[in-house]
């Protein structure tokens, strides 16, 4: 079955490719003019004028235009965008795609070599040349340039050369352009003076000023100082500043701790090339202090500062004083912009993105006890020129008069002048210039070329570009002959729209008779014949005629007449309820010699059925269309059109659809009135969506909610007839938005925009602090701590606690109030109540408004202190080369009780406060001292430690680590395995005079991939081991020693078999070689001898 989308598709192409054609029949849009487009606000597109510049996303097919006014058959109207595209072919004149940029080039550089970049479009090709500050640049005198296509190459470019604006001109047979202005710099940082710089004295509390001097260099500079030796950089404050503008360090008032030598550092914001000035000493002098002063402002911004739009700025203004200034700013009859920044202790004014309102006279102020002074300056906002207006390409008939306008905005304004062929402009003869504005009467094939406007004030320069051409043609018709189908009874219009050039004449015939106006036939000034009422009888051919000086030529339209259409769409209004579904029919009686093709559409825009979720399906039979709409929702509410065409008609029938659901958000909610606890609120009416809402529900969001939460009203419920309510149980001096939520029969609709927020007024606490609880502390103190009470529920400005406690047994309560509403911890301190005394204590709260509640009585002991007697009986004694054990006992008990103890180590020449601290997990008397150098002498300390503090420390000890293990591995190993019994011998291990003597030997049996372990101590050479099971298995020796474990032997790899215990009748002996590596050790593999 073909798919019913075949005919709406065609239909909808061949409308879309109708209305182009009509867009350029008669002056097609040239590729060039389709190339140039930019933006252009205030041109159109014509006949005689194409956009080189346009903003926007190019052509659009109008909705479903009526065929009878296009005499273009569908066949006709796909050759014409053939045509169209073939005219990518046709001569232009150069367009750029890019122009040269500004270039900050830096000197040091290790490429030495500028690229500016110039490309441009044209037909033919263009080719380029280039300017430097208006002279052409010469290629072949000078071998450092160089021109690959359009660009051009600098090669070893120097500052004293090559620095100045460069042009790039594009040029073909049609004409030239020059594009915009591109600035070349050079970055560069040249050394300071080596010369020696004199020492400055002054007077404590005098002001100085260092200076910088900075060495040549491009562009701006970063400066700071630097004080003694770098990299102690000088810190900014409100005492000293260091200017950007100067690069000089002010300091406002001396102090000695200011003495000393001072380097003032710059760095390159391009290259990052950095260099340090000659130091510049700085003493005081010995005749005394200087007294206090008025203030005087050594640094400060320009009397009148320049700025470019959307820049930052940076202003400047410091005081030497004594004592020191302080700096205030305003701005003169206006406001400091609120995006403004205060910087460096207020000395510096950042204005970012400045706009043409932050233009106007600033002050700054600096004063102190002695004085005052200001200083004032205007700062005055530039814009560089932007267009407003632009040229647009032009094809005029010889002897036409052109009018071309283009507008700039800017500060200062902008001024014009007239660019052709790259060449001025001026007026003479039939030219006129004004401005912006260029008239050329009476216009020549000599005038055609590329005109340039350019708009420029100081601060820079715009162009805006467009091509002239003058044409000259005898008539000529793209399409011939055309078809055109009308309506019957309606009227219908057949164009005449040659490509001619002077305009042609134009005459209608029909059967070879001229037509003549007439109340059903008129000649528009357009060239078209309009048929008013056609009918039956009007069918055939009419021929239109063009002539000019230059030819001839002639079109026929070939007219048909059909029957009217007629549509009916069902039903016409029809209402559900959101989640439902409906369908729409639309069926069309029409002649049967046409197709028919329909389109949905929605309040008059065409429904896209794929970007609708999948709410929207199409169904189409011959002459009929369904549009089901699936889970409906509010938004599909609305007007839904059924649009039929044919060739010849267009008919469209529309029904509305009503969607009932839940409501929509309510209006503004306003706060009427507010107290400590509730707020009295007003909303107005949103849409029902035709289902009457039953209530609203009130919803409060604070600092301290997890989002919105719904509140308690008077009324409860509230009504859906009503529009104010108020909501209760609020927190004193809280500040709450408030929403409105309506619900109907059908669900709960979306909220209102929040409510502006407000404040409740305060009231008197009423929630008291929580986990009162306390303990710990200095000797003789009562610490008391408390979980502090929520912003939420502090109620009101002032707000802290009162903390009240009475030792046990005593009568009155002492209170001491705490006046931060974040503090959790009091400490009371009186040297006359012994460690650990029982006191009752309460906290209460408070605030501007009075005295809130108190929590519970708790008990709690004050401090016991920190330990106050040393642990007992230390000693320590070596129990390996590298370990020592300590042990202690504790202090008596009492109060001080240590929580744990601290033991502290160091060698015998060192001294105690290099030594090493280790403290024990818990309350352990115990502690093996690790990492130690072995046969070495150390010394040893214990001391308690509770929260408090640590207590005092026991006299130290001393204790030697042991000898080293010996170094040499027990050697010569030879091992006998029988069955599952390996017997192992080696020879005994010397320990030298520096190495613990041996003691006895370690054997290591380990079984490969099973992880079992076995280990056997012995104090011979030798040993007797049992293996388990079948399987493979490790075996190491090592030499016992006081000084640990001494170095492991070579390995030993045995074998059994899998599973299966050896007979005791294998038997197999094997040595390891000495000099045997582990690597070689692993390739030997011990099997039991087989019997033969």
């Amino acid at each position: 079955m073909g798919s019913p989308w075949k005919p709406f598709l065609l239909l909808s192409v061949i409308s879309g490719l109708s209305d182009f054609a009509r867009a350029v029949a008669a002056r097609p849009i040239s590729y060039a003019a389709l190339l140039r487009m930019k933006a252009d606000s205030s041109s159109g597109l014509d006949s005689r004028s194409r956009p080189r510049q346009h903003h926007g996303g190019g052509l659009v097919t109008p909705d479903w235009p009526a065929f009878s006014s296009h005499p273009l058959s569908a066949l006709s109207l796909l050759s014409s965008q053939e045509d169209y595209r073939s005219e990518e072919n046709e001569d232009f004149g150069p367009v750029f795609l890019h122009e040269p940029g500004d270039v900050l080039f830096p000197l040091d550089s290790d490429e030495r070599k500028v690229v500016l970049r110039c490309e441009a479009r044209g037909n033919p090709p263009p080719t380029y040349s280039w300017y430097i500050n208006g002279t052409e640049v010469d290629g072949a005198a000078d071998y450092r340039y160089s021109f690959v296509d359009g660009n051009l190459i600098i090669t070893n470019a120097s500052e004293r050369t090559d620095y100045g604006k460069y042009q790039c001109k594009a040029e073909n047979v049609l004409g030239s352009v020059l594009g915009r202005e591109a600035l070349l710099q050079f970055a560069y940082l040249g050394a300071f003076s080596g010369k020696t710089r004199g020492g400055v004295s002054v007077r404590e509390g005098q002001g100085v000023v260092l200076m910088c001097t900075p060495p040549p260099h491009s562009p701006e500079i970063i400066y700071s100082w630097v004080f003694n030796e770098f990299p102690s950089f000088v810190a900014e404050d409100s005492r000293r500043f260091i200017s950007q503008d100067t690069g000089n360090l002010y300091i406002s008032k001396v102090q000695p701790s200011d003495v000393g030598s001072y380097i003032c550092l710059v760095k390159n914001t391009v290259t990052n090339a950095r260099v340090l000035s000659p130091p510049t000493p700085l003493t005081l002098k010995t005749d005394g202090i200087m007294g206090e002063y008025e203030p005087k402002i050594e640094v400060h911004f320009a009397t009148s500062v320049l700025a470019a739009r959307g820049v930052a700025v940076r202003l400047e203004c410091f005081a030497l004083g004594n004592p020191v200034p302080t700096i205030t700013w305003r701005k003169i009859n206006g406001n400091i912009p609120k995006k403004a920044r205060l910087r460096k202790s207020q000395a510096v004014l950042e204005i970012p993105n400045i706009q043409l309102e932050d233009s106007g006279t600033y002050e700054c102020k600096a004063e102190n006890p002695r004085g005052g002074t200001a200083f004032k300056g205007h700062l005055q906002v530039y814009t560089l020129p932007q267009w407003v207006r632009m040229i647009n390409d032009t094809q005029m008939d010889s002897g036409e008069k052109l009018q071309w306008e283009c507008k700039a905005m800017g500060r200062p304004r902008p001024t014009y002048h007239w660019l052709l062929n790259g060449l001025p402009l001026t007026s003479q003869g039939r030219v006129e210039i004004v401005n912006g504005e260029l008239i050329i009467h009476r216009v020549q094939q000599a005038d055609s070329g590329m005109y340039q406007c350019v708009a420029g004030n100081k601060y820079g320069a715009i162009y805006s570009n467009a091509e002239l051409k003058i044409l000259a043609s005898a008539p000529v018709f793209l399409h011939n002959p055309v078809r055109v189908i009308a309506t019957l009874g309606k009227d219908v219009s057949l164009e005449c729209k040659p490509r001619a050039s002077p305009k042609p004449r134009i005459t209608w015939k029909r059967a070879d008779r001229r037509i003549q106006q007439s109340r059903r036939f008129m000649l528009l000034r357009n060239n078209t014949l309009r048929i008013v009422n056609s009918s039956r009888a009007d069918e055939g051919s009419y021929v239109c005629r063009a002539e000019n000086q230059l030819g001839s030529a002639e079109m026929t339209a070939v007219l048909w007449v059909k029957e009217a259409m007629r549509v009916e769409l069902s039903p016409s209004r029809v209402e559900v309820t959101v989640g439902e579904s409906v369908v729409l029919s639309c069926k069309a009686a029409h002649d049967t010699s046409l197709d028919v093709a329909f389109q949905w559409l929605f309040d008059q825009k065409p429904i896209n059925f794929h970007q609708h979720g999948g709410h929207f399906e199409y169904i189409q039979t011959s002459s009929a269309v369904d549009l089901m709409i699936r889970s409906i929702l509010l938004k599909h509410a609305g007007k839904y059109g059924c649009r039929a065409q044919t060739s010849a008609d267009t008919v469209s029938v529309a029904a509305e659809l009503l969607v009932r659901g839940p409501p929509g958000p309510p209006g503004v909610v306003i706060v009427e009135e507010i107290t400590d606890t509730t707020a009295t609120l007003s909303w107005t009416r949103g849409l029902d969506n035709h289902s009457p809402i039953s209530t609203y529900n009130l919803q409060a969001r604070s600092p301290f909610s997890l989002g919105w939460q719904t509140v308690k009203t008077d009324p409860e419920p509230v009504t859906g007839d009503m529009e104010s309510a108020m909501a209760v149980e609020l927190n004193p001096w809280v500040e709450y938005e408030f929403r409105v939520v309506a619900s109907n029969a059908i669900g709960t609709g979306d909220p209102s925009a929040p409510s502006r927020g407000v404040r409740t007024t305060e009231a008197v606490p009423s929630v008291a602090p929580s986990n009162v609880s306390g303990g710990n502390g200095r000797r003789h103190e009562l610490v008391i701590s408390w979980e502090p009470v929520s912003e939420e529920f502090q109620n009101g400005e002032g707000f802290g606690y009162i903390v009240a406690f009475r030792a046990n047994g005593t009568r009155g309560w002492k209170e001491k109030m705490v006046t931060s509403a974040d503090s959790t911890t009091y400490k009371y301190r009186d040297e006359t109540f012994p460690p650990l005394t029982p006191f009752e204590v309460k906290v209460g709260v408070y605030n501007n408004k009075g005295d809130g509640p108190f929590s519970r009585v708790v008990v709690i002991h004050s401090a016991e202190g920190e330990p106050r007697e040393a642990p007992g009986d230390v000693k320590a004694y070596g129990i390996s080369s590298s370990e020592i054990r300590v042990t202690w006992k504790a202090p008596n008990p009492g109060p001080g009780r240590p929580r744990g103890y601290e033991v502290s180590y160091w060698k015998d020449m060192e001294q105690e406060e290099s030594g090493t601290k280790q403290r024990t997990v818990k309350n352990e008397t115990s502690m093996v001292l690790t990492g130690l150098e072995g046969n070495s002498l150390y010394r040893v300390t214990v001391k308690g430690f509770n929260s408090i503090g640590p207590g005092p420390t026991a006299a130290a000890v001393a204790a030697n680590t042991r000898k080293a293990p010996p170094a040499q591995p027990p050697a010569n190993l030879v091992w006998i395995q029988e069955g599952n019994n390996v017997s192992l011998n080696w020879e005994p291990v010397k320990a030298k005079d520096n190495e613990s003597d041996v003691i006895g030997y370690m054997v290591l049996l380990k079984q490969e991939g099973r992880g079992h372990n076995q280990v056997t101590r012995t104090i011979n050479p030798s040993t007797m081991l049992l293996l388990p099971e079948g399987g493979t298995y490790t075996i190491d020796v090592r030499a016992l020693s006081e000084g640990g474990e001494g170095a492991v032997s070579a390995q030993a790899r045995v074998v059994t078999s899998s599973g299966v215990r050896a007979k005791s009748s294998q038997r197999s002996v094997h040595c390891a070689p000495p000099g045997l590596t582990w690597a070689a050790m692993l390739l030997v593999l011990l099997v039991p001898s087989a019997s033969w």
